[in-house]
């Protein structure tokens, strides 16, 4: 998705400004109750026609559900989470949640994050498709719902500059963020393509090394792992502080070079509960990614800012620019790569096959979208 649109903070003066960020709410999720009914079909048609209780939760214009007291939303310090960033750094959330108080966690990886998800510490969550497919799969497709996406694209595997091709992978050490996250199934997967094998226990063909993104790159620089599958910026910190270069760019594997890199889920029951507070949530990251989208010299300033106070690790202009132009921020979860990541990790031997019904809820998606002025997107 192109990076284009008009400025979030021009389009925050808008209608309801005489009422409160509760009464706008309130009043929009009644004024759009005419588009509930051709946006529960899109999600219907989805799931291939099964309603959830989390559907019926937040498809109802008059199931506003309460205002949640506290809002705990876990990220990652990683361009591919730019929407995350942006709206936590410059209080766009925190605003437009009003009274709900605000908690975030900075992950490393997917499914640690999901972990803390289900076992209840988190509400919602930016995550890839692998982890969160793994951790709704674990919860009998009751644990999690896919609300929004967030980035399309930003992953590459990175190697060694005396690499210059997949038959000389044999025997090397590749590194991942996790096993099971979605870099790692992305890894496993094209290996298996090239006629290697991996186990998940670090054997076969090729070992694949599970390590934090900032140990790979250090590992990476000793000589002691000849690449790894990352997501941006640490594909670029690879390139140019480790003198790599690229042997797979992940965009070349998908049709029109889209696929999604992470989507926002939110916890099953707090969906049900607090409709209205994800719609808010929903609202900054929409009003985030217009920001983003035109301003994105402010944008890489900022995310990069936050990045090191995050993690106290600092981004070079140029590793910075060279991984903003290897993803885009989107809304639309792009639920039709969904099926092809399942495919992938149940080759992997990662999950089983099963109907993804149920997994998608985007009718608040499509009326925040709808406020703003954008078209709904599909979800088919």
């Amino acid at each position: 998705m192109p990076r284009s649109g008009k400025s979030r903070f021009a389009l925050k003066a808008r209608t309801f400004s005489a009422f409160s960020p509760r009464s706008r709410r309130a009043a929009a999720l009644l004024a759009v109750g005419a588009l509930t009914v051709a946006v529960t079909t899109a999600c219907a048609h989805a799931t291939a026609g099964t309603t959830t209780a989390a559907n019926t939760a937040a498809g109802s214009s008059s199931a506003a559900g309460s205002p949640a007291s506290e809002l705990r939303l876990g990220y990652f310090a990683n361009v591919t989470h730019s929407t995350a960033i942006t709206e936590v750094a410059n209080g766009t959330l925190a605003k437009d949640l009003g009274s709900t108080k605000l908690s975030t966690q900075v992950f490393n990886s997917g499914p640690t994050e999901m972990t803390a998800l289900l076992s209840g510490q988190l509400d919602a969550a930016y995550v890839g498709p692998s982890s969160a497919l793994s951790a709704w799969t674990k919860s009998d497709k009751q644990g999690l719902t896919i609300v929004a996406g967030a980035e399309n694209a930003g992953a590459e595997l990175v190697v060694d500059s005396s690499i210059t091709s997949a038959a000389q992978l044999k025997g090397k050490t590749l590194a991942d963020p996790q096993l099971g996250n979605t870099q790692d199934v992305a890894l496993r997967y094209w290996l298996k393509q090239q006629g290697y094998t991996t186990t998940l226990q670090g054997g076969g063909d090729v070992t694949v090394q599970p390590e934090a993104n900032a140990t790979t790159l250090s590992l990476f620089e000793q000589g002691k792992i000849q690449g790894a599958w990352l997501p941006e910026p640490w594909a670029s910190r690879l390139v140019v502080e480790g003198k790599g270069h690229v042997l797979v760019d992940e965009k070349t594997l998908w049709p029109d070079s889209s696929f999604a890199t992470t989507n926002l889920v939110v916890a099953t029951s707090y969906l049900q509960a607090h409709p209205q507070t994800v719609a808010e949530l929903l609202d900054a990251q929409i009003a985030a990614n217009q920001w983003i989208n035109a301003n994105a010299s402010s944008a890489q300033t900022l995310i990069s800012g936050a990045i090191k106070q995050l993690t106290g690790s600092t981004i070079t202009a140029a590793e910075m620019q060279r991984a903003w132009g290897e993803e885009s921020v989107t809304d639309d979860p792009l639920a039709s790569s969904m099926q092809t990541s399942l495919a992938h990790a149940v080759a992997t031997g990662q999950l089983k096959s099963t109907p993804l019904d149920g997994l998608f809820n985007l009718t608040l998606l499509n009326r925040e979208l709808a406020k703003a002025g954008q078209s709904p997107v599909p979800a088919s």
